[in-house]
This record gives structure tokens, sequence and C-alpha cells, in this order.
């Protein structure tokens, strides 16, 4: 009888140690304990520790409160802008209400990926594609507002979502860097003239120093000389001016260079004569009649000194109006002037003809 007993007492404790540690149960610190007895939510969410739950009564359901990294597949779309692109991001979100994670959604996390990509799509179609390359901390709070809206009432708290990469066609990468070249150009090209327009200020304000300082443009001159000369492969062809001259040989000499500042010079106008041309007198007409024959050329021996006729051996005193010209028919003679010789043999001498006009 005893034995029986001791064995009905064993077999108690056997049983009781049994049936606790199957109630038994242990939430770790980053969970959180859901119980459902007989298929109803009971009780409050158990912390972690040691915990009991009726054996084959109640469930125990763990829900993992750490933060979930859950990337999210690339989505192709089109952007306001009407350019193809490939999207990726990743959302970081973390349970805050247990049981509502467990009855209100069957799986959170494939619900908040599926979440994730729609409204990716969505910010995908409502941005240009400058928003998506360079504003993207805009587009990540809007995308974080779009998936959690729904996820709150899933008990489940977005903490962040980061667009890791914008996948852009090759024909869009090459116009974009052609763009970002001739930008890059215009600025280089805006910095120069910026640089030419200081230099020229300052070209501007050395020239009215060495305007009132000759002997600087001097010195400017040899100092450019000198860093010509440097270069050995180079030929220098230096003008020397000959106020520069004066100044070395005053120096040579011992004596003080005297530099003087130009003095301005009135500007008379300046008007060019031409030289007065002296008129030319032609030269007189030779007189065939009663001239000299040297003026026509003719040797002293046709002379006609003696009244004689000169022989026309030249064909140069034959002039219509002349007398004994052939060209030119002789006039009747009158009584009174016919030619008769005399007793000397010589014809007598005809009347003297009138000068012809010229």
């Amino acid at each position: 009888m005893v034995q029986e007993l001791i064995v009905a007492i064993t077999a108690a404790c056997s049983a009781s140690v049994i049936y606790v540690a199957a109630g038994a149960r242990i939430v770790k610190q980053y969970e959180r304990g859901v119980v459902f007895r007989l298929g109803r939510l009971a009780g409050e969410v158990r912390s972690p520790g040691f915990t009991m739950i009726v054996p084959f009564v109640d469930r125990l359901r763990k829900v993992n409160m750490q933060i979930v990294t859950l990337p999210i597949p690339a989505q192709e779309g089109i952007t306001r802008d009407n350019v193809t692109v490939r999207v990726d991001a990743v959302v970081y979100f973390r349970v805050v209400d247990a049981p509502n994670a467990i009855i209100q959604v069957e799986d959170y996390r494939f619900a908040v990926s599926q979440m994730a990509q729609t409204s990716l799509r969505s910010i995908i179609g409502k941005s240009d594609l400058d928003d998506l390359l360079s504003n993207r901390e805009k587009l990540n709070q809007g995308l974080e507002l779009m998936i959690d809206s729904p996820a709150i009432g899933w008990g489940v708290q977005i903490d962040r979502v980061e667009i890791k990469d914008v996948s852009l066609p090759e024909t869009m990468k090459r116009s974009m860097a052609r763009q970002a070249e001739a930008d890059r150009e215009r600025r280089a090209r805006i910095i120069n003239a910026d640089a030419e327009l200081q230099a020229s200020k300052k070209l501007a304000q050395a020239a009215e120093v060495m305007s009132e300082q000759p002997a600087a443009l001097q010195l400017r001159l040899l100092q450019t000389v000198v860093a010509v000369a440097a270069e050995k492969n180079s030929t220098l062809v230096l003008p020397f001016p000959v106020e520069l001259l004066r100044f070395l040989e005053r120096a040579q000499s011992g004596q003080p260079p005297v530099v003087t500042a130009p003095q301005p010079q009135p500007q008379t106008p300046v008007v060019e004569r031409q030289p007065a041309v002296e008129p030319v007198e032609p030269p007189a007409a030779p007189d065939r009649i009663n001239g000299v024959p040297e003026a026509l050329g003719l040797p002293e021996a046709f002379a006609d000194t003696e009244g004689f006729r000169i022989p026309d051996a030249f064909g140069l005193l034959h002039e219509p109006g002349l007398p004994g010209d052939p060209g030119e028919a002789d006039e009747p003679a009158g009584p009174e002037d016919s030619r008769k010789p005399d007793g000397s043999g010589k014809a007598a001498q005809p009347a003297e003809p009138e000068e012809p006009t010229r």
C-alpha cells in the first residue's frame, strides 16, 4: 500500500513537473510575447524573461521588436519629364505594437515590402530626373510618409526610407555628360572674362603711373628683356629707343639723369600745302619767213642773205601761202608786176607776201 502511494506521488510529481515544463516559456529581451488562449488574445503582452502559459490551452507568439532592414527591389518607371529610370531603395522599420502586428496583418514584413514598392513607383512618376539625382532627401521623406500611413494600423513604424541607386540609360548618361561639360566650359569662360577685366583695370593703373615717370617704362622694358632672355631657344629683337640711349649717356658721364614729365603739346591742325607750279611758256614758233634759218635747224649755207630763194631740198619751207610753193598755183601777174630780167641778169624781186596768221 505504501509502495503504491509512493508510486502515485512520484507519478503526480512527475506529471506536475512535465506540466510545468510544458507551460514554461522564456521571452528574450528584444521580443514580446502574445498569448492566445483557445484562439483569443489573453492578457497583456508578455515582457522579456520567464513566463508561464497553460499547456495545451494557451499559445504564445513571439514578436521581434528589433529594427528590420528591408531592401526594396529595383522598380522601373517613367519620371515626370519622360525619362525611363530604375530606382531601388531600402526601408528601416520596427514593430511598436505586437498584438496588432500579429492580428491586423498576416505577414507584416511582406505587407511593408509591397507597400514600399508601390510607393516607390508612385514617387518616380511624380518626380523629375533632377529631383531623383540631387534632391533625394525630400523624396525620402515623401516616400516615408506614403509607407508609414497604412503601416501605423499594422503596429509597424517606419523609421527611415533611403533611395539607394538610380539607373539611367546610356544615352541619357552621355547627354548628361555633355551638359555637365558645357556648364563647366561656361563657368570657365566667365572666370577667364572676370580675370581679364581685373587685369585690364590693373594695367590701366600701371599705365597711369608709367605715364608720370617715363623711366619706369624703360625699367619695365628691361625686366621684360630679362624674362625673355631666360629662354635660350628664343630670338630676341630689342628696339632701342633714343630716350634710353640718352639716359645711359647721362649716367656714364656722371650727370644726374634728367627726367621730365612730358608736356602736353597743343594740337595744331596741319595743313598740307602743294608746291606752287610755275607756268611753263611754250617755245616760240620759228619764223620761217623772216627768221634765222638756225631756228629751223638748217645749216648756215641755206641762209638767203641776198634775197635769193632758199632751195627747198628738205621740204621744210613748203607751206600754204609762201611764194614759190609748188602745191599752190601762182596768181596771174599784171603788166606792172611781170617779172623781167634786168641788165644784171637777175630776176626782179617779187613783192613780199603778207605774213600768214598762225
